[in-house]
């Protein structure tokens, strides 16, 4: 149990540039309203990734600036696409409220980023590419790479937008059976890290009552309410048509990729958690 989705990431912002990418975003040698846009979603919480397609880097670039916006927060997140001519163009205040901006329009497919940010870390590159390539012959409008997307010890690693699911440790056949599940609206629990924007231990009370109830659909689970007491977290939460208590503790093991060789991961240890009570209400 991972439960090791990107806490803070509730809204998204993807900027097409084909790289190179260096170790972190600020770094990058991007154009000047790229990196201004980049600082007002960092000063607003919005998480800001940078995006290409996968493959060779052959694609004509649009003028203007490619955007692709994922609001991650409750029951009906959406994503909405635009190209903008500059910074002021694209309000992100109003993404932050959960309102599309006038200079996008709402897209209905799910979108796939699956992280290759070599210069953040080389596993991420080595395992991930293949991993987007593969995806990309499948469905090559929805796939594409992206920068660091936090937990480089779980690479490969996938991200299905809208609702902000992660992935870890992926092969390409465990990436396909995520994809098409996601886009049949359903969760495959394999390899599952949690949904962004709620806290670790919601996330991990949301997969134990999703292994108990065999409920995968991506809304049939949800957190109602969390209570701490020293490190353990009580939740209640729905599965279905259901209502259960969920007690989990914090519990730390050894990532496998301590032993791969030259380009592992610096900080191999990984946080999850322990079941130690699931009651039905």
């Amino acid at each position: 149990m991972l439960a090791s989705a990107t806490v803070s990431a509730r809204t998204w912002l993807l900027i097409e540039h084909d790289g190179p990418w260096a170790s972190h975003l600020p770094d990058c040698r991007l154009p000047e309203d790229v990196h201004l846009l980049i600082k007002r979603a960092t000063e607003l919480g919005v998480r800001a990734q940078l995006i290409r397609r996968p493959g060779r880097r052959t694609r004509p670039q649009p003028p203007g600036i490619h955007v692709l916006m994922a609001y991650a927060t409750g029951d009906a997140p959406w994503m909405a696409e635009g190209i903008v001519a500059a910074p002021d163009d694209l309000d992100l205040k109003a993404l932050v409220h959960g309102v599309v901006p006038e200079s996008c329009i709402l897209v209905t497919e799910p979108v796939f980023l699956v992280c290759t940010h070599a210069k953040r870390n080389a596993c991420c590159a080595r395992i991930g590419t293949p991993i987007a390539r593969s995806l990309a012959d499948t469905m090559p409008d929805a796939v594409w790479e992206t920068s660091h997307v936090g937990g480089d010890r779980y690479a490969a690693n996938l991200v299905c937008l809208p609702h902000g699911l992660y992935y870890g440790s992926m092969s390409q056949a465990a990436a396909l059976a995520a994809a098409d599940a996601y886009r049949r609206g359903e969760i495959t629990l394999d390899r599952f890290r949690g949904r962004a924007g709620i806290p670790e231990p919601s996330q991990a009370a949301e997969h134990f009552v999703r292994a108990h109830t065999d409920e995968l659909s991506v809304s049939g689970v949800a957190v109602e309410s969390t209570r701490s007491d020293g490190d353990a977290t009580e939740a209640i939460v729905r599965g279905g048509v259901a209502r259960f208590r969920v007690v989990v503790e914090p519990a730390v093991f050894e990532a496998p990729c301590s032993s791969a060789g030259g380009d592992a991961c610096a900080d191999n240890t990984i946080k999850t958690y322990r079941l130690v009570e699931l009651r039905k209400l």
